[in-house]
Protein backbone atom coordinates (compact mmCIF):
# COMPACT_ATOMS: atom_id res chain seq x y z
CA UNK A 1 0.00 0.00 0.00
CA UNK A 2 1.26 3.45 -0.87
CA UNK A 3 1.06 6.33 1.56
CA UNK A 4 -2.13 8.11 0.50
CA UNK A 5 -5.54 8.22 2.18
CA UNK A 6 -8.79 9.87 1.16
CA UNK A 7 -10.94 10.89 4.13
CA UNK A 8 -13.88 12.91 2.88
CA UNK A 9 -16.72 13.87 5.18
CA UNK A 10 -19.47 11.99 3.34
CA UNK A 11 -22.49 10.20 4.78
CA UNK A 12 -20.80 6.80 4.66
CA UNK A 13 -17.65 7.87 6.49
CA UNK A 14 -19.76 9.73 9.05
CA UNK A 15 -22.16 6.82 9.47
CA UNK A 16 -19.37 4.33 10.03
CA UNK A 17 -17.80 6.52 12.70
CA UNK A 18 -21.16 6.86 14.46
CA UNK A 19 -21.71 3.10 14.27
CA UNK A 20 -18.35 2.65 16.00
CA UNK A 21 -19.52 4.85 18.87
CA UNK A 22 -18.00 8.20 17.95
CA UNK A 23 -19.93 11.37 18.75
CA UNK A 24 -19.06 13.59 15.81
CA UNK A 25 -20.65 16.60 17.46
CA UNK A 26 -17.98 16.38 20.15
CA UNK A 27 -15.09 15.33 17.91
CA UNK A 28 -15.73 16.28 14.28
CA UNK A 29 -14.09 14.61 11.34
CA UNK A 30 -11.29 16.58 9.70
CA UNK A 31 -11.77 15.95 5.97
CA UNK A 32 -8.67 15.66 3.83
CA UNK A 33 -8.83 14.45 0.25
CA UNK A 34 -5.08 13.79 0.12
CA UNK A 35 -3.42 12.56 3.33
CA UNK A 36 0.24 11.70 2.85
CA UNK A 37 2.29 9.33 4.96
CA UNK A 38 3.82 11.13 7.96
CA UNK A 39 0.87 13.58 8.00
CA UNK A 40 -1.87 13.75 10.62
CA UNK A 41 -4.78 11.34 10.34
CA UNK A 42 -7.64 10.52 12.70
CA UNK A 43 -7.79 7.10 14.32
CA UNK A 44 -10.45 5.37 16.37
CA UNK A 45 -9.16 3.62 19.48
CA UNK A 46 -10.58 2.51 22.82
CA UNK A 47 -9.44 4.26 25.99
CA UNK A 48 -10.82 3.26 29.41
CA UNK A 49 -13.75 1.53 27.76
CA UNK A 50 -14.66 4.50 25.55
CA UNK A 51 -14.23 4.81 21.79
CA UNK A 52 -12.44 8.01 20.83
CA UNK A 53 -11.52 9.69 17.56
CA UNK A 54 -8.07 11.22 17.90
CA UNK A 55 -5.34 12.80 15.84
CA UNK A 56 -2.27 10.67 15.16
CA UNK A 57 0.80 10.97 12.99
CA UNK A 58 0.60 8.42 10.19
CA UNK A 59 4.00 7.01 11.14
CA UNK A 60 4.19 4.47 13.95
CA UNK A 61 7.73 5.23 15.12
CA UNK A 62 8.27 8.78 16.36
CA UNK A 63 11.26 10.39 18.03
CA UNK A 64 11.66 13.56 20.11
CA UNK A 65 12.21 16.88 18.36
CA UNK A 66 12.42 20.54 19.35
CA UNK A 67 8.68 20.92 18.71
CA UNK A 68 7.49 17.62 20.18
CA UNK A 69 7.85 14.45 18.12
CA UNK A 70 8.75 13.77 14.52
CA UNK A 71 8.75 10.67 12.28
CA UNK A 72 11.74 8.47 12.92
CA UNK A 73 14.19 7.59 10.16
CA UNK A 74 12.63 4.14 9.94
CA UNK A 75 9.71 3.95 7.52
CA UNK A 76 6.67 2.93 9.55
CA UNK A 77 3.46 4.26 8.03
CA UNK A 78 2.72 0.63 7.16
CA UNK A 79 3.32 -2.48 9.27
CA UNK A 80 3.72 -5.76 7.41
CA UNK A 81 1.50 -8.55 8.69
CA UNK A 82 4.38 -11.04 8.71
CA UNK A 83 6.11 -8.90 11.35
CA UNK A 84 3.21 -8.80 13.81
CA UNK A 85 4.28 -11.93 15.67
CA UNK A 86 8.01 -11.25 15.59
CA UNK A 87 9.13 -10.32 19.13
CA UNK A 88 10.83 -6.92 19.42
CA UNK A 89 9.49 -5.80 16.03
CA UNK A 90 7.77 -2.39 15.96
CA UNK A 91 4.30 -3.88 15.60
CA UNK A 92 4.57 -6.79 18.05
CA UNK A 93 3.32 -5.08 21.22
CA UNK A 94 0.83 -2.71 19.52
CA UNK A 95 -0.77 -5.69 17.77
CA UNK A 96 -1.59 -7.09 21.19
CA UNK A 97 -2.64 -4.01 23.14
CA UNK A 98 -2.86 -0.96 20.85
CA UNK A 99 -4.95 -1.69 17.79
CA UNK A 100 -6.92 1.04 16.08
CA UNK A 101 -9.15 1.65 13.09
CA UNK A 102 -8.70 4.26 10.40
CA UNK A 103 -12.01 5.06 8.73
CA UNK A 104 -11.52 6.25 5.15
CA UNK A 105 -13.38 6.75 1.93
CA UNK A 106 -10.47 5.31 0.00
CA UNK A 107 -6.76 5.15 -0.64
CA UNK A 108 -4.23 5.77 -3.35
CA UNK A 109 -1.86 3.36 -5.02
CA UNK A 110 1.22 3.90 -7.17
CA UNK A 111 2.83 1.24 -9.34
CA UNK A 112 6.50 1.64 -10.14
CA UNK A 113 8.66 0.40 -12.97
CA UNK A 114 12.41 0.19 -13.41
CA UNK A 115 14.21 2.64 -15.67
CA UNK A 116 17.89 1.89 -15.53
CA UNK A 117 18.93 1.92 -11.89
CA UNK A 118 15.88 3.88 -10.77
CA UNK A 119 12.28 3.06 -10.05
CA UNK A 120 9.82 5.60 -11.37
CA UNK A 121 6.03 5.84 -11.13
CA UNK A 122 4.27 3.90 -13.86
CA UNK A 123 0.73 5.01 -12.96
CA UNK A 124 -1.32 6.41 -10.08
CA UNK A 125 -4.80 5.32 -9.05
CA UNK A 126 -7.37 6.50 -6.56
CA UNK A 127 -9.50 3.72 -5.09
CA UNK A 128 -12.69 4.46 -3.15
CA UNK A 129 -15.46 2.44 -1.55
CA UNK A 130 -18.60 2.35 -3.66
CA UNK A 131 -21.51 3.48 -1.47
CA UNK A 132 -19.57 2.88 1.71
CA UNK A 133 -16.42 3.55 3.71
CA UNK A 134 -13.40 1.41 4.57
CA UNK A 135 -12.21 0.30 8.00
CA UNK A 136 -8.45 -0.11 7.82
CA UNK A 137 -6.79 -2.24 10.48
CA UNK A 138 -4.17 -0.15 12.24
CA UNK A 139 -1.78 0.00 15.18
CA UNK A 140 -0.74 2.92 17.36
CA UNK A 141 1.89 3.93 19.90
CA UNK A 142 1.75 6.61 22.59
CA UNK A 143 4.55 9.11 23.04
CA UNK A 144 4.47 11.34 26.12
CA UNK A 145 6.23 14.69 26.08
CA UNK A 146 8.57 15.02 29.07
CA UNK A 147 7.79 18.60 30.00
CA UNK A 148 4.10 18.93 29.17
CA UNK A 149 3.07 15.27 29.63
CA UNK A 150 1.06 15.70 26.43
CA UNK A 151 0.24 12.42 24.71
CA UNK A 152 1.21 12.17 21.04
CA UNK A 153 0.16 9.25 18.87
CA UNK A 154 1.86 7.52 15.99
CA UNK A 155 -0.01 5.00 13.88
CA UNK A 156 0.34 2.61 10.97
CA UNK A 157 -1.88 0.59 8.67
CA UNK A 158 -1.25 -3.15 8.49
CA UNK A 159 -0.36 -4.39 5.04
CA UNK A 160 -0.99 -7.83 3.58
CA UNK A 161 0.32 -9.66 0.52
CA UNK A 162 -0.96 -8.23 -2.79
CA UNK A 163 -4.55 -9.06 -3.71
CA UNK A 164 -4.92 -10.38 -7.29
CA UNK A 165 -7.62 -7.81 -8.02
CA UNK A 166 -5.39 -4.97 -6.79
CA UNK A 167 -2.03 -6.15 -8.13
CA UNK A 168 -2.36 -4.00 -11.27
CA UNK A 169 -2.57 -0.90 -9.08
CA UNK A 170 0.19 -1.89 -6.64
CA UNK A 171 1.98 -5.21 -6.93
CA UNK A 172 3.85 -5.25 -3.59
CA UNK A 173 1.11 -5.28 -0.95
CA UNK A 174 -2.50 -4.47 -0.09
CA UNK A 175 -4.01 -2.81 2.99
CA UNK A 176 -5.85 -4.73 5.69
CA UNK A 177 -9.54 -3.90 5.26
CA UNK A 178 -11.45 -5.12 8.29
CA UNK A 179 -14.90 -6.69 8.01
CA UNK A 180 -17.57 -4.38 9.38
CA UNK A 181 -19.02 -6.82 11.89
CA UNK A 182 -18.28 -7.99 15.45
CA UNK A 183 -14.60 -8.25 14.51
CA UNK A 184 -14.32 -4.51 15.07
CA UNK A 185 -15.27 -4.83 18.74
CA UNK A 186 -12.51 -7.36 19.42
CA UNK A 187 -10.05 -5.36 17.33
CA UNK A 188 -10.58 -2.20 19.37
CA UNK A 189 -10.56 -3.92 22.77
CA UNK A 190 -7.07 -3.35 24.27
CA UNK A 191 -7.66 -6.16 26.78
CA UNK A 192 -8.33 -8.70 24.04
CA UNK A 193 -4.99 -10.35 23.37
CA UNK A 194 -6.07 -13.61 21.72
CA UNK A 195 -4.46 -12.47 18.50
CA UNK A 196 -4.66 -15.94 16.95
CA UNK A 197 -8.33 -15.17 16.38
CA UNK A 198 -7.20 -12.53 13.88
CA UNK A 199 -5.34 -15.01 11.70
CA UNK A 200 -8.09 -14.97 9.08
CA UNK A 201 -7.53 -11.23 8.65
CA UNK A 202 -3.98 -11.83 7.41
CA UNK A 203 -5.23 -12.94 4.00
CA UNK A 204 -6.10 -10.08 1.63
CA UNK A 205 -9.82 -9.65 1.03
CA UNK A 206 -11.88 -6.99 -0.69
CA UNK A 207 -14.89 -6.62 1.56
CA UNK A 208 -16.95 -4.17 -0.50
CA UNK A 209 -17.13 -2.99 -4.06
CA UNK A 210 -14.37 -0.53 -4.89
CA UNK A 211 -14.01 1.98 -7.71
CA UNK A 212 -10.55 2.63 -9.16
CA UNK A 213 -9.69 5.65 -11.30
CA UNK A 214 -6.35 6.45 -12.89
CA UNK A 215 -5.21 9.97 -12.03
CA UNK A 216 -2.50 12.29 -13.29
CA UNK A 217 -0.78 13.02 -9.97
CA UNK A 218 -1.70 12.29 -6.35
CA UNK A 219 -1.69 15.96 -5.33
CA UNK A 220 -3.87 16.96 -8.30
CA UNK A 221 -5.97 13.77 -8.49
CA UNK A 222 -7.44 14.63 -11.88
CA UNK A 223 -8.94 11.57 -13.63
CA UNK A 224 -7.22 10.51 -16.84
CA UNK A 225 -9.16 7.29 -17.37
CA UNK A 226 -12.62 5.85 -16.94
CA UNK A 227 -13.46 4.44 -13.50
CA UNK A 228 -13.50 0.67 -13.15
CA UNK A 229 -15.28 -1.43 -10.55
CA UNK A 230 -13.35 -3.89 -8.40
CA UNK A 231 -16.00 -6.29 -7.10
CA UNK A 232 -15.95 -7.46 -3.52
CA UNK A 233 -14.82 -10.98 -2.75
CA UNK A 234 -17.59 -13.48 -2.20
CA UNK A 235 -17.29 -14.54 1.42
Amino acid sequence: MCGRLNVIDDEFVQGLCVTLGIDLTMTPLVPNRFIRAASDVQIIREVDGQRVLQKARWWLLLEPSDTGFKPSQYTSFNTRCDKLNVPHSAGYSPFRTARCIIVSKGFGETEFESQGNKKVPKHYHDIIADKGAITFGGLYKEYIAKQSAEVNLGCSIITLPPHPKLAHFHSKSSPMMLPQDDTLDAWLDPDYQQVDSFNHLMHPRIRQDLIATEINKPNLHQPIGAPSVIPRDIM
